[in-house]
């Protein structure tokens, strides 16, 4: 499948971003984790949640008692998005459309169907939206065991904030408190 997705010409995205950003970690993983896109770091290096969300979701993950090596780490979104006002200047991430989602919608089916995950974490709003349809709110939801049918199996998810969205908030330490709270969570929902 990584080959695979490697030649992904699906959406737009593939023409800006250095590659396709597959999932990565333990593919016979009890706990799945599904972000938005990959970010800056993740498209240079084509691994998921390598940069500096990344190593804040693996120390939330840990603090909160699941152990990040255990997990498998994947996007809706298999390649960065991003604007850049100038060639050498920093790119900026931008929202996937429901386009760009859709069109990765097979790779993030065929992940799951291949973990067979007993929990998904959904990390952040457009994961959500991936995943449950157009009307998810993570605000809503947030922090709560669902239980949905996704891609035709039953899954159990724990929506949460994106760990992006800790970075850019203007209190970090409840942000961060309150995505310890949600993975928290998971974890119980992991050991029932």
């Amino acid at each position: 499948m990584r080959r695979a997705a490697a030649g992904c010409r699906g959406c737009p995205l593939h023409r800006d971003a250095t590659q396709t950003v597959f999932g990565d970690g333990d593919t016979g993983a009890r706990v799945m984790l599904v972000g938005e896109q990959p970010g800056d770091q993740e498209d240079r290096q084509g691994k998921p949640f390598v940069g500096p969300a990344g190593k804040l979701l693996d120390r939330a993950l840990a603090e909160a008692g699941i152990d990040p090596g255990e997990a498998y780490v994947t996007n809706a979104v298999k390649h960065f998005k991003f604007t850049q006002a100038e060639p050498r200047k920093r790119r900026i991430h931008k929202a996937p459309t429901l386009r760009e989602m859709t069109a990765c919608g097979p790779w993030l089916a065929a992940e799951l169907a291949v973990v067979e995950p007993e929990l998904i974490v959904v990390l952040g709003a457009t994961a959500g939206k991936a995943l449950l349809g157009s009307s998810f709110r993570v605000t809503q939801v947030r922090g709560t065991v669902l239980e949905e049918e996704i891609h035709g199996r039953p899954e159990r998810l724990v929506p949460t904030v994106h760990p992006s969205a800790v970075l850019r908030s203007d209190d970090r330490e409840a942000a961060y408190q309150g995505l310890v709270s949600d993975l928290k969570v998971a974890a119980r929902a992991l050991s029932s």
